[in-house]
């Protein structure tokens, strides 16, 4: 039996439901965020076919010495701009992360990644603060884009 468990990280962003999930699911702001800090992802190693049973795939390479991560996950529900969930098949029988979107009434958006069937080495201290890093790299890049910054 594998050991399996939950994560769930909570964000609230000063920009709408529709950015978001834009930034989520295109390749070109994709490129600016995903990843925790020390790694890069390319915009060659990302492949999104934003449908049910699509392609979600992101090749993360470590900054300090070139070695490369990639998540390949299918799409199970595309719900623009409310909610986007994906399985990662291999990922110790189907790791599944659900995105939603919540506008909130002042303008900002309550953005929820809920995982389920989570491997004990993705639960690891290490591994969510990891995690947070790039939910960090992703506020600071919704940063530039409301300051006018390209994309």
């Amino acid at each position: 039996m594998t050991d399996t468990g939950e994560l769930t990280y909570r964000r609230v962003h000063d920009a709408p439901p529709e950015l978001l999930f834009d930034c989520m699911t295109t390749p070109a702001h994709l490129t600016r965020f995903w990843g925790p800090t020390g790694t890069t992802t390319p915009l060659d190693g990302i492949v999104v076919d934003l449908r049910p049973g699509g392609a979600f795939e992101t090749t993360m390479v470590n900054d300090s010495d070139g070695s490369t991560y990639t998540m390949r996950a299918v799409y199970v529900e595309v719900e623009r701009p409310h909610r986007l969930v994906w399985v990662e098949a291999e990922s110790h029988g189907g790791m599944r992360t659900t995105v939603t979107f919540t506008a909130l009434r002042d303008g900002r958006t309550e953005v929820v990644t809920h995982q389920t069937n989570v491997p004990a080495a993705f639960r690891s201290a290490a591994a969510r603060a990891g995690f947070q890093t790039s939910l960090d790299r992703f506020a600071a890049y919704l940063k530039i884009l409301d300051e006018g910054g390209t994309t």
